[in-house]
């Protein structure tokens, strides 16, 4: 098998020129799903992403339609059904870039600068999921075959938060079958320290409104018998919070899986400091429940930011009002076993305890999604790590990972399989940013890493069916 593999990785760096000319047409198609005008892009890369797979040999490729953005599926079973199936996903859309946003060069122009590619989608998630389609390439062109099947499931709607991904993996349920999924669309901090993402935490996003006099108000005329709706929100909003920086919200922590001294032990080796976290954010101090290290807060426990507000004049000079409205959105990130539905009606009963009899409130749920936490003893998880060893040539680190990618604990749920998050991406790739990257030599490690990591799952089965 090692002979497989190496085979397959010399012809990965054989090739590395060609493949990144081929990432560079598919990044030059701005699929933008978030944006009506885009429509007609986003179908355009998922053909120009299915015409690929075909034209390598992928049997079944599909632009396969949704209620919204299509789906490219893909799929190679020659390996036989005594191998196991390992289900790609990956998603072609990306989010709005245009040169007013300080990017220094065209975002759908990309460019190659210092062994990195700068474009929007480099990082996110175009570079990363074309890696797995260059791994099985590898194989199949110096090979013939590759060591277990592989199902592609590639969306074109992950930045709009996938509304249609869910009824689709259920309609489709046995063309999806399979025994592991992987995703990389995930980052580490730095090339020489990989890092396999087994937890993300999930979503809960709200919007508060507080409604006091019929229109806006003379302030000389009503200040001071009229409660202002602004400071009505404020006061709310400041409910939210104990003094200690956690969050004021009966049972809002009572389904938390608590951090094992295994895992606080694990979250340690990759320790962000407070002097990095300032540098890197260039706040002037840090902030949160000390109760945990800065990493436990960022990766590990649930939150509730608020991410917007608004009410009254913003305008140039003065407007002496006292406004009608003011508003606010807010959002939790939450972690294993907690239940976004259930947080949404937590926060809207404090929310409502809170508010005052001199103003109305309504609190809306806008979205929601699932948090995952993948054990990083499974068999696949491992296989995975070892992946890393001989492909990437480091060992890598299990880190829970602060964002949120709602179907991650879709699939897991519903397929029953776990979710190995093999990121490939570097932190400061910059992705949704200005001058979006990634760098070449992640690109290239990173098909090696997935080719020898399909090896690794082959060697599993063969291990596992081997008689005792």
């Amino acid at each position: 098998m090692t002979q497989l593999s190496d085979r397959a990785r010399q012809y990965a760096r054989a090739n590395t020129a060609r493949f990144v000319e081929e990432l560079s047409a598919f990044l030059r198609i701005p699929s933008l799903s978030g944006d009506p005008a885009h429509a007609a892009d986003v179908r355009r890369a998922a053909e120009w992403l299915a015409a690929h797979m075909r034209g390598l040999g992928f049997a079944g490729v599909a632009v396969m339609e949704t209620a919204g953005h299509p789906v490219v599926y893909g799929e190679w079973l020659g390996a036989g059904p005594d191998r196991p199936t390992v289900l790609v996903y990956g998603h072609y859309d990306v989010v709005p870039a245009a040169m007013e946003d300080g990017w220094d060069t065209p975002p759908f122009e990309p460019v190659i600068k210092d062994g990195r590619i700068y474009a929007r989608g480099a990082t996110d998630d175009k570079g990363q999921l074309f890696i797995h389609v260059k791994a099985l390439e590898s194989f199949l062109t110096s090979e013939g075959a590759a060591p277990v099947n592989i199902k592609f499931l590639i969306e074109g709607e992950e930045e709009v938060s996938s509304p249609n991904l869910k009824p689709f993996i259920e309609a489709h349920f046995d063309l999806l079958k399979a025994d592991v999924c992987v995703i990389s669309d995930s980052s580490m901090p730095s090339i020489d320290a990989p890092a396999i993402t087994h937890s993300l935490r999930g979503m809960t996003y709200i919007e508060v409104e507080v409604h006091g006099p019929k229109e806006d108000l003379h302030s000389g005329f009503f200040g001071g018998a009229v409660h202002n709706p602004a400071l009505a929100l404020v006061e709310i909003l400041g409910g939210l919070y104990n003094p200690d920086h956690t969050i004021a919200v009966p049972g809002f922590y009572d389904d938390v899986v608590p951090l094992t001294a295994e895992e606080r032990a694990m979250i340690a080796r990759t320790e962000l400091s407070e002097a990095q976290l300032k540098q890197s954010t260039g706040v002037p101090a840090v902030w949160g429940d000390a109760s945990y290290t800065l990493r436990e807060r960022v990766a590990a426990r649930p939150t509730l930011d608020i991410n917007g507000l608004w009410s009254g004049w913003s305008g140039p000079g003065p407007k002496t009002i006292i406004p009608a409205k003011a508003g606010a959105k807010l959002s939790s990130r939450l972690v294993a076993n907690q239940n976004p539905h259930k947080i949404y009606e937590l926060l809207k009963a404090r929310i409502e305890a809170l508010a005052p009899p001199t103003v109305r409130v309504e609190v809306r749920l806008l979205t929601t999604g699932e948090p995952a936490l993948i054990p990083f003893d499974l068999p696949a998880m491992q296989a995975a790590a070892r992946a890393y060893e001989r492909g990437w040539g480091a060992t890598p680190t299990f880190v829970r990972g602060g964002g949120s990618i709602p179907i991650v604990a879709d699939i897991a749920r519903l397929m029953q399989i776990p979710v190995v998050m093999m990121g490939y991406g570097l932190d400061d790739d910059g992705l949704h940013a200005p001058n979006e990257s990634y760098s070449l030599e992640m690109f290239q490690r990173g098909i090696e890493t997935a080719i020898v990591y399909l090896e690794e799952l082959a060697r599993l089965e063969h291990e596992r069916s081997e008689p005792r």
